[in-house]
């Protein structure tokens, strides 16, 4: 494979990610809305959710009560998520870098496989400690596991790219 094509699929892997993890900083600032919706889906009466995941009907709901009264008592406690979706939107930032020059800038994709290796320790740490049901901190520990998977393939190709000795060719602006 020529190093313009490697780079080119490197990008591409870049941008996938990064996509990712934008949405995934957005979907934080809207969570009270986004909760009722996902309540009102699981509980309406075309939804198979309740009978077969009775479990999972109950923690939406759970949850949705405890932002709505949050929200309407205390709706400074919501200010932690939208700081958690900017911290997102800020470590999407950080992998222009790699998108520029990914040889240069490896360490950034280094750094996104540590936050994601960390992802685990902290849902097992903290779910039991924050009365999260075990399958739902199942869940968020998927999101450390599926993220760091593209970036091992970044990692991996970024490595091919600089034995090759290319310098890279500047990003499109």
């Amino acid at each position: 494979m020529s190093e313009r094509a490697l780079l080119r699929r490197i990008r591409v892997w870049l941008v996938v990610f990064v996509v990712c993890l934008v949405l995934s900083g957005l979907t934080a600032f809207p969570l009270v809305h986004e909760l009722r919706w996902a309540e009102d889906l699981l509980t309406s009466s075309a939804s198979p959710f309740p009978e077969h995941l009775p479990a999972l009907t109950e923690w939406i709901t759970r949850v949705r009560a405890g932002l709505d009264e949050a929200d309407a008592k205390y709706p400074f406690v919501l200010y932690g998520t939208d700081w958690l979706a900017f911290a997102h939107l800020v470590i999407a930032v950080a992998f222009l870098g790699p998108y520029r020059d990914p040889v240069r800038n490896i360490w950034v994709i280094e750094f996104g496989m540590i936050a994601c290796a960390g992802i685990v320790p902290l849902a097992l740490i903290c779910g039991p400690v924050r009365d999260i049901p075990f399958w739902w901190t199942v869940i968020d520990m998927s999101f450390g596991i599926i993220g760091v998977i593209p970036l091992l393939v970044v990692r991996r190709m970024v490595k091919r790219l600089e034995a090759t000795g290319a310098t890279p060719v500047a990003a499109p602006a």
